[in-house]
């Protein structure tokens, strides 16, 4: 199929070393950096093969997602790909509630960032890191895509490299019994202290929950299809990519960590690298994670900014916002629809300082929604394409999902686990209460601009 058409106006600005580098590097966050630790705790080693399983999953989603690509690559594509394949209300949720979710994750990010500074300089105030966090990402996106990408590009790399880093040195200390920990690091840790399951399997599938948003982000690449220098070229090859950075950068880590040092030795609120890096006898340890961990939210603040700012031009778009947001700026990039989201987001250092820690929970737990919705929706699009286009209505895409149809419900079956799982813990459960409040917004939402657009057609 000829990609004429499919950009939307945006300038193809993303080169192929930008989208390979945000594909390695989108879903490495804060949950492999901080939040592994409490994970460890309550699971032990088997959290590898919780994110070893999720992963898979997550692999299936993302062929799914490649297949819809490469039958049609647009930067709107889950908003497109949900109203042809679901209907207009499918497509209207569904750009809402992946503009809110990334609009949520900038607030929580910002708001981190603030907090990971004051490590370094604790007199400065959260609010004033977090504006200018969000000042000068938001200048970036401003400028050109291209400035996205580079800025994108750089902070993956640093997470690449720190975690590719840490298991050459664990696997150096290991396999060579190099440094202080080299005495006693070794692969059995994986099986002492209560074996593989020390909890039992129902610990490593309560895990599933917070692992499955450990990999937040992993569907932007499809926002990029209209802005790629090559999408139908880059695109598959960073969606095949997906096994092998879960293997070595969740699995592989995860493996090394705790083959340096006991399970048993990680706990909750204490970086598992932090506690890996003071074993081997790295100094000043914690900065490095620190710095790092600063760069997780600076990425993820900047990819919000980006996705936003698509979606809610798509929104307009689809007559699903005002029309105000479909314009262009001489740069080609949606810079009104950048604006509005950006002043939303801004709202995220206002409600950190004013609104008690748990309000900010509920709020925050709009991600969870969104990202659940937004995987199932390109998993049920790809399954309708896949049966059009065999009865011959569509043409064929060129990348196929394997296993398709039964890997696409396997993907499903797993999402809707998920969405159980997460009524067992009380940090968690807060999004099964707000999922009915949010689904009630976007179904009131959508009869207002049903009316709207009846009003508007001419008689």
């Amino acid at each position: 199929m000829s990609d004429q058409g499919t950009d939307e106006g945006y300038a193809r600005g993303l080169k192929n070393r930008q989208i390979s580098m945000m594909a390695i590097g989108g879903a490495i966050g804060t949950g492999l950096f901080l939040g592994a630790g409490a994970a460890i705790e309550t699971s032990g080693p088997a959290l590898i093969a919780s994110y070893a399983v999720a992963g898979v999953v997550i692999f299936l989603i993302m062929r799914a997602l490649g297949e819809l690509l490469m039958y049609r690559p647009v930067s709107r594509s889950f908003v497109d790909y949900a109203e042809e394949f679901v209907g207009r209300f499918a497509g209207f949720a569904t750009g809402w509630v992946y503009w809110l979710m990334w609009v949520v994750t900038a607030m929580a990010e910002i708001t981190a960032a603030g907090i990971y500074v004051q490590y370094w300089f604790p007199k400065v105030p959260q609010w004033v890191t977090a504006a200018v966090v969000l000042g000068l990402l938001f200048l970036a996106n401003l400028i050109s895509v291209k400035v996205f990408g580079e800025f994108e590009f750089w902070f993956s790399m640093i997470k690449v490299v720190t975690i590719v880093g840490a298991i050459v040195l664990g696997l150096a200390v290991i396999v060579f019994g190099i440094g202080p920990a080299g005495e006693h690091a070794s692969f059995a840790h994986l099986v002492s202290d209560g074996g593989f399951l020390p909890h039992g399997a129902g610990s490593a599938l309560l895990a599933l929950q917070s692992v499955m948003f450990a990999y937040l982000g992993v569907e932007l690449i499809g926002l990029t299809a209209g802005e790629a220098e090559n999408p139908r070229v880059v695109l598959p090859k960073a969606i095949n990519s997906v096994m092998v950075r879960i293997g070595v950068f969740y699995v592989g880590a995860l493996v090394v960590l705790l083959s340096l040092v006991p399970w048993t030795e990680f706990h909750e609120g204490e970086s598992p690298f932090v506690r890996a890096f003071d074993a081997v006898g790295i100094h000043g340890a914690a900065g490095i994670i620190q710095f790092v961990v600063l760069t997780a939210a600076l990425s993820s603040c900047n990819s919000g900014i980006y996705s936003t700012g698509r979606m809610l031009r798509t929104l307009a778009i689809h007559r699903s916002a005002p029309s105000a947001f479909t314009r262009l700026s001489k740069r080609q990039v949606p810079a009104v629809s950048i604006t509005a989201s950006a002043v939303v987001m801004a709202a995220g250092i206002l409600i950190n300082a004013f609104v008690p820690e748990k309000a900010f929970a509920y709020i925050t737990s709009v991600a969870t929604v969104g990202v659940l919705w937004t995987w199932g929706i390109i998993v049920v699009c790809q399954l309708r394409y896949r049966r059009r286009s065999d009865r011959g209505e569509l043409p064929a895409s060129e990348f196929r999902m394997p296993g398709a149809p039964w890997t696409g419900y396997l993907a499903l079956a797993f999402l809707a686990l998920v969405v159980v799982l997460l009524g067992f813990s009380e940090d968690t459960r807060v999004a099964l209460y707000v999922t009915p409040i949010v689904a009630a917004v976007i179904a009131v939402g959508y009869l207002l601009s049903n009316r709207s657009a009846r009003v508007k057609q001419p008689v």
